[in-house]
């Protein structure tokens, strides 16, 4: 279906009297009003220098205007102009007029104030059809925005005219402000008053870009808007569940406090409705490798799946993982989040060259964290996941090395009697060569892997990669070594070593001799070990038997921990044949076993 849009430059007067026929209306999705005064003070300090500029009586007034933005809105279902961007000018401009408005009220009375008054009234609010009487109670604007708790305010204020200084929003704050503002005007520029509103109503245009649905109305928005965030799908999702539900208080404290629940976890609820979509999508046994949109996704049947009565308490659940994960949080009651082993695979996985690891640990957390041996079976899952995409993504690190496999192993975590590994299997001696002089997006989660085999506790937080033989040698120190030799060896893993930040600072670009005792000082168990160790030098030989060390003891712990395995508790690529069978079968029958 073809989509449409209609854009017609207006003047401020023009546009806002279309809310008599069809009220504007700021939607549940969208943000509170941010306006502060700062902008509010802009706004109006512009306004005031192109009047300065523009006098009514000049002969050259409608050759310019001041152009003040777009406004992105559709026609909802209840006929009202539903605002997608620009409901922070357009309720600034509704609190500016109620000032003007309220201002030439209590003015004097002129054929000018009069005039004003007139040509405002239907700017804010409905009149009678037939008298022309104003009803101060039907506003043209109201804002429906989920916890924002001045839109009784906003309402109040274009109602009867007046702020309270003892309310600490941004509604008040702004009317209070323009209010001032527009008394110290009149007093100063008393002659040029009135050129000042008639700019605000006539010269002052907009260009109300109105589209046919809401979803054309937000592609529109996201292509325009350069101000800040655009309307994220997350906030799409909040108005259809509180239009929804029955306890609209309820819901929007349990919002709010998962919002900042998953904001102290580094995290966004638009982040969590997309890992939940993974579960829902393994639960389903989806195994389409393409992944889709999360909006067209959830808007499948109507929404159907926003309307589950556990949502939120299923997105706070998974949001434990990322509380533990960047914050290293006890969750009370799961045993899992204080042990010390699961952390510390966290931990390496959290340094993944790219997300996918997050969603089979979502999944596999989710489907199993009631069961009583959670722990156990948790540890030996991140295990086994590790060694499985660390292996591939180091031989080939590109994203799509493990992608097509995490779509099938979410779900196989959801449908299998236990998960499955259907990786295709890596050879070890590549992958040997391949640790040795390892891209360099994996060099962190190997050194990882590396610290925590010696490691009781979980790394200090804040480490850089050291070069133990310096980026920056002196080529005095390589007589014998061409540059391109050296310079491609100081990259090889055995070159590296987890080191903290404010240490690695002080031990610069020195030799192995004088940076021990930094490294002494390091919490870092084995950064501390080299401090200790005989070696008083370090060069490509050095390097060259460390290389072989590590890519040896990475190889093993991998193979420990289920590289090249389908399942934990049986390998069916070793599982006997049928032939097999029927041999055992037969030797059963005989005795013979």
């Amino acid at each position: 279906m073809s989509t449409s849009i209609e854009v017609n430059k207006q003047n401020v007067k023009a546009l806002l009297e279309s809310g008599k026929e069809r009220p504007f209306i700021i939607p549940e999705y969208q943000r509170p009003y941010a306006w502060t005064v700062d902008q509010v003070q802009t706004l109006f300090d512009d306004l005031v220098e192109y009047t300065a500029d523009h006098h009514v009586s000049d002969s050259n007034q409608n050759k310019e205007a001041y152009f003040l933005g777009c406004i992105v809105s559709f026609e909802n279902k209840n006929h009202e102009q539903e605002i997608i961007d620009g409901q922070q000018r357009l309720t600034t401009l509704f609190l500016l007029l109620r000032a003007v408005y309220s201002k030439l009220d209590s003015s004097q009375p002129s054929k000018e104030a009069n005039n004003f008054k007139q040509a405002i009234e239907p700017t804010i609010w409905q009149q009678n059809k037939l008298t022309g009487e104003v009803d101060f109670n039907h506003p043209l604007m109201t804002s429906r925005a989920i916890n924002d708790e001045g839109n009784n305010i906003f309402y109040d204020i274009l109602k009867n005219g007046r702020a309270d200084h003892e309310y600490n929003n941004n509604y008040s704050k702004n009317y209070l402000l323009l209010q001032e503002l527009l008394d110290n005007y009149a007093k100063e520029q008393t002659l040029t008053f009135y050129d000042l509103i008639f700019n605000i109503l006539n010269q002052t245009i907009m260009l109300p870009i109105e589209a046919d649905s809401q979803d054309t109305a937000l592609t529109i928005f996201s292509t325009l808007n350069d101000r800040g965030l655009p309307l994220s799908d997350a906030d799409i999702f909040k108005a259809k569940i509180y239009n929804h539900v029955s306890d609209k208080k309820v819901f929007v404290e349990k919002w709010q406090e998962l919002e900042e629940r998953a904001d102290y976890a580094g995290e966004s609820i638009q982040k969590l409705f997309y890992y939940y979509m993974f579960y829902l999508r393994a639960s389903e046994n989806d195994r389409k490798a393409t992944t889709p949109g999360i909006r067209k996704y959830y808007s499948k049947n109507n929404f159907y799946r926003l309307f589950a009565d556990d949502l939120l308490d299923q997105l706070d659940q998974l949001l434990n993982i990322w509380v533990v994960v960047s914050n290293h949080q006890i969750i009370e009651g799961e045993d899992w989040s204080q042990d010390v082993d699961i952390l510390k695979v966290l931990d390496i996985l959290s340094s993944f060259p790219n997300e996918f690891w997050k969603y089979p640990v979502v999944v596999f957390y989710l489907k199993n964290h009631k069961k009583d041996d959670f722990k156990n079976i948790f540890l030996i899952f991140l295990h086994h996941f590790f060694a499985v995409i660390a292996a591939h993504y180091v031989i080939t690190p590109t994203i799509n090395a493990i992608k097509g496999n995490i779509i099938n192993l979410n779900a196989s975590i959801c449908n299998d009697l236990e998960p499955k590994f259907l990786f295709k299997n890596v050879d070890t001696e590549e992958l040997r060569t391949k640790i040795k002089n390892p891209h360099r997006n994996t060099v962190r989660m190997l050194l990882k892997l590396i610290a925590y085999k010696e490691q009781d506790n979980l790394l200090p937080e804040k480490w850089e990669i050291e070069h133990i033989l310096p980026q920056k040698w002196q080529s005095t120190y390589f007589p014998n070594n061409s540059e391109t030799e050296v310079k491609e060896k100081v990259e090889h893993i055995g070159n590296k070593i987890p080191f903290e930040k404010k240490l690695n600072i002080i031990a610069s670009n020195g030799y192995l001799d004088k940076k021990k005792e930094q490294y002494r000082q390091s919490k870092i168990t084995i950064t501390k070990d080299l401090a200790d160790s005989s070696a008083h030098e370090w060069k490509l030989d050095e390097i060259s038997d460390r290389d072989a060390h590590l890519s040896d003891s990475i190889i093993d712990i991998l193979k420990k921990w289920g590289l090249n395995r389908v399942s934990d508790s049986v390998d069916f690529k070793k599982q006997p044949s049928r032939v097999d069978l029927e041999k055992i079968k037969q030797f059963k029958e005989k005795g013979w076993i």
